[in-house]
């Protein structure tokens, strides 16, 4: 079999895979890996700490972990580094009762491209819910997606269920251009319905703020979820958050960023040169070619 492995303070931790429980140990390896953790063995924060890692570890292997055959999540995804930063966020200050995360589970792709000689292309690709519907093409390997999840299934409705209808659905990629019609560039920010929120942030950041690319993705975000509840991230500035309070909103600062989207974002300026930015929320960068 193929171990696998973590990187814990200039070592390497190898283990047996699933289907034992020892990727409970690789994660809250991981977790830690990523923290300060107090000289001293007995105190009581680095304590909390290791004990805080230890449950999540253990459950996400008891949700997760069987025959591999059987598995809906890899190895791999349990283990990547974009997946541990968001277990080692839910670790607070007080003991918490331990919740399995989801590794792998962005049934959404974005990506910017552009050339030298002025071709952009902003795309987008979703399969929902993981793996879509779950049926496959023969002889392809493609997964077909589970978009009529959108449907509603109130009379009448624009988007009631019916043949020869498509849903409505939350893919959008992006493109910024100048109104003589000069190009700017491709973008978007995946997230299920945090997108449209998730563009006028882009644009907002961009034209109004003057923020580079990566400067707007970046930037603390927000996001409506129903009537006057909004969440924020902790970045978000304390004085932006009490003013918004004032002013009637319901503010909750969000435990972690795995609602607020993940973007990218090229904007050609006007020698031709393309600058572009690549998501810190997940993973993602950018590439030259």
């Amino acid at each position: 079999m193929e171990p696998i492995a973590c990187d814990y303070h200039g070592y390497r931790v190898w283990e047996i895979p699933p289907n034992t429980q020892a990727i409970a140990a690789l994660q809250a390896l991981g977790i830690l890996e990523g923290v300060d953790l107090p000289r001293h063995r007995e105190d009581e924060h680095g304590l909390h700490l290791q004990i805080e890692a230890m449950k999540l570890g253990f459950a996400d292997a008891l949700a997760h972990i069987g025959e591999p055959g059987t598995m809906q999540v890899s190895s791999d995804s349990m283990l990547a580094d974009a997946y541990i930063a968001r277990r080692r966020g839910a670790i607070g200050e007080e003991a918490s009762d331990p919740v399995a995360g989801m590794p792998g589970t962005g049934d959404t792709v974005y990506l910017a491209a552009a050339d030298g000689e002025g071709m952009m292309v902003s795309f987008i690709q979703s399969n929902y819910q993981g793996f879509g519907s779950g049926l496959l093409v023969p002889g392809t390997g493609i997964a077909l997606h589970n978009r009529g999840c959108g449907f509603s299934l109130e009379r009448g409705h624009p988007n009631e269920l019916a043949p020869g209808k498509r849903p409505y659905h939350t893919i959008m990629p992006g493109f910024l251009g100048r109104a003589d019609g000069e190009p700017v560039g491709p973008f978007g920010v995946m997230g299920a319905f945090m997108q449209p929120q998730g563009h006028m942030q882009m644009v907002l950041n961009t034209v109004d703020y003057r923020l580079h690319p990566q400067a707007a993705l970046d930037a603390p975000r927000w996001r409506w979820t129903g009537g006057r509840s909004v969440q924020v991230e902790q970045s978000m500035p304390a004085h932006v958050v009490k003013s918004l309070l004032a002013r009637g909103h319901d503010i909750s600062v969000a435990a972690d960023d795995t609602g607020f989207g993940r973007g990218q974002i090229i904007w050609r300026n006007h020698d031709g040169v393309l600058v572009g930015g690549s998501e810190t929320r997940a993973d993602g960068q950018v590439a030259a070619f």
